[in-house]
């Protein structure tokens, strides 16, 4: 080769941001916009309401609705989400679990509606993309779940026997090995339970009959995986090179599957959103290349889309600049630099072997267990995997607090410059619409005042019926979806078969720290003798209003308190005020501390702080955890919260210090060995 030429480089891989907000139209703006800066596919963030199966003028909705994506309640905002998008040539990832079969039946026709001179199985047959439809991990971590376990496998094998035969290029579901990273996994944790995951799924589609023998492999050839990538880039690629080898022989020897072709490792990734940090947001930069590189060097265990979140994800809602400088940092590595002209740089090298060796076997070991208890499901009714997830993240939140564990800007290296990016807060960030919760509402009052009463009610009568059989639902919810049915109603119909279900929170086995040290020591004995004072153990309610169900950090308050002496209630996520409150007033407690992550503080805490007051319990304080920018910490103090913490807030038991100032405070007692700081803002 002379010194001029240079190899052919290989195709880059599928480049996305996760976006949505506000509203469809808001979105589809942001999607129309990005496409043209030269993102390649689409990756479709939708709002609570909408991931749990809820109208935005629901109850629980209140707050939420466009909060950390954008409300499809229905096929006509489904249309204005991808108005002038071409469905039939896009290639979209839709991050929705529990209503991944209504969601997609809502993107089927609309694409049907694009193209009105087609049969519309011939349009099914061109859609390109996926659905997460992951649900075993939503009990273990991100919260959206709706129905018990065992139904809801039942909606994702439907969902992927319909795609097999409908929608041949679709990948109906996304093992999500993403959230159990950020739950607190440990890389061998991560590949066992995602892979206990892939089995649990692919035996029930095996089970359900719907997939001829024949046909099984194109089951397993459209599995894909959703990965995360932490800043351990080495541990991170030699993780991916395991999840390769791992898959390889799963799909070989319990599946049969003999076409290499079908046994590929096909997989996405979004890079640590909960590893980017509030102190020095500059870092993450970095943070995010490093992360990007351990998913990419690697040509045999590549992935095939790549969606990296903003510098400012840790401070809330990024701006649209803030997501091109992400798309960027893609565009350079894959089109300026020489990565895509070789072949796998670390074949041979005995560093990676060993280190992907000793990870297939802490794995393997892992599944075996998990297998023994009869598979992903019965572990995650046993709360087995839960437990662990809590604990491993409790033993890595201990190593930050000691320092074993450094993370620039945190807990070292702190001294720093005034940054030019974070100089005006409030303007560093994007801020949802605030109407967007009118508007969500106002067009449903419209949508259900257009349609046909009378074709819902049977189309949803159907729906119904079909759950009480065996029958696959994806049918009947194309049906309900052309009638005109709603996200809310089609959820609710499935309720009322189903049941509904609160996972297990980990909290009660869950190991805490290790060792106590003389800081958590000093702390216990604060909370014991204030208890004493005020005549009984100190009670503090953990308590997870709204529809967030991002419970990491509610969990790890939960452990951390228990071990510094408090008597904590922790019923899990998804709470009314009205629940809340309810359960202050029934268990006496001395404190309750609120946990929101998914930008709704400002409606939910004061419904929570009004509900106290209306029960009496002006002496309880509140202190509240969160992404909660300055100005908004500022305006809950003035509403009557005690302390705002937010992520750079990491020491646990400086926080649990404070929660005991606040009580005493609100006791009038004095502050004798009162906390080193306690952050009121």
């Amino acid at each position: 080769m002379s010194e001029t030429e240079r190899p052919q480089k290989d195709r880059p891989w599928v480049m996305r941001t996760y976006a949505g907000h506000s509203t469809a139209a808001a979105s589809n703006e942001l999607y129309r916009t990005n496409l043209a800066k030269g993102q390649t596919g689409l990756s479709v963030a939708f709002d609570l309401p909408t991931q749990t199966g809820y109208d935005p003028d629901d109850a629980l909705a209140h707050g939420e609705v466009g909060k950390v994506g954008v409300p499809v309640p229905h096929l006509g905002e489904m249309r204005r989400l991808f108005e002038d998008i071409p469905l039939t040539a896009m290639n979209t990832s839709m991050t929705i679990n529990a209503t991944a079969m209504w969601l997609l039946a809502l993107y089927q026709v609309a694409a049907e509606e694009q193209h009105p001179e087609l049969d519309p199985t011939e349009v099914a047959a061109q859609l390109a993309g996926t659905t997460q439809n992951d649900i075993i991990k939503e009990y273990l971590s991100r919260g959206t779940y709706v129905f018990p376990p065992e139904h809801s496998l039942r909606l994702t094998a439907d969902l992927i026997a319909y795609t097999v035969h409908a929608i041949p290029t679709w990948n109906p579901v996304n093992i999500c090995s993403y959230h159990l990273q950020e739950a607190g996994a440990t890389p061998v944790q991560e590949l066992a339970f995602a892979l206990s995951t892939a089995i649990a799924v692919l035996d029930r589609v095996r089970e359900s009959g719907q997939v001829d023998e024949a046909d099984f492999e194109k089951v397993v050839g459209r599995i894909s995986f959703f990965v995360n990538a932490g800043v351990r880039f080495v541990e991170e690629m030699c993780k991916m090179r395991a999840f390769v080898e791992l898959w390889d022989e799963i799909t070989r020897t319990r599946y049969g599957v003999t076409d290499p072709a079908m046994r590929r490792f096909r997989y996405g990734v979004q890079v640590n959103s909960l590893g980017l940090t509030e102190a020095q947001p500059e870092n993450n930069v970095q943070r995010i290349v490093l992360e990007m590189l351990g998913v990419t060097l690697s040509k045999k265990a590549r992935a095939r889309a790549v969606q990296l979140p903003a510098w400012n994800e840790a401070l809330g809602l990024p701006r649209p600049w803030d997501q091109q400088w992400s798309l960027r940092l893609q565009q350079v590595l894959a089109f300026e630099s020489d990565l895509l002209e070789y072949d796998d740089l670390f074949d041979g090298s005995p560093v990676i072997e060993a280190k992907v060796a000793e990870l297939v076997s802490g794995a393997r070991e892992e599944m075996d267990r998990i297998q023994a208890m009869g598979g992903a499901i019965a572990a995650v009714e046993a709360g087995y995997m839960k437990q662990a997830l809590v604990s491993s993240h409790a033993a890595r939140r201990a190593r930050i607090e000691s320092g074993e564990e450094q993370i620039v800007g945190v807990n070292a290296f702190t001294t720093t410059e005034p940054s030019p990016l974070t100089a005006d807060l409030d303007a560093a960030i994007q801020t949802p619409d605030p109407e967007a919760e009118r508007a969500a509402i106002s067009s449903l009052r419209a949508w259900r005042t257009e349609r046909d009463p009378e074709a819902v009610l049977e189309a949803l009568d159907r729906l119904a019926a079909d759950a009480k059989t065996d029958a696959n639902l994806m049918p009947a919810t194309l049906a309900a979806a052309r009638a005109g049915a709603t996200t809310g109603e089609w959820a609710a119909t499935l309720r009322e078969v189903f049941g509904e279900y609160r996972a297990p929170t980990g909290v009660t086995g869950a190991l805490g720290v290790a060792q106590a040290g003389a800081e958590l020591t000093r702390v216990r004995e604060r909370v014991r003798t204030t208890g004493e004072e005020l005549g009984g153990r100190l009670r503090l309610l953990v308590g997870k209003p709204g529809l967030d169900g991002h419970s990491n950090g509610a969990e790890q308050v939960a452990v951390r308190a228990r071990d510094a002496g408090f008597e904590v209630i922790y019923q899990g996520i998804r709470l009314t005020p009205e629940q809340i409150v309810a359960a202050a007033v029934a268990e006496d407690v001395h404190c309750v501390g609120l946990s929101i992550l998914s930008g709704s503080h400002m409606e939910l805490v004061p419904a929570v702080l009004d509900g106290l007051r209306a029960a009496g319990l002006d002496d309880v304080p509140v202190v509240v955890g969160g992404i909660i920018p300055e100005s908004d910490a500022t305006a809950l103090t003035e509403r009557g919260v005690a302390a705002v913490y937010t992520p750079k807030d990491f020491g646990l038991t400086e926080i649990m210090d404070g929660i005991v100032d606040v009580i005493r405070a609100a006791h009038g007692l004095d502050r004798t060995g009162s906390s080193k700081k306690v952050r009121h803002t």
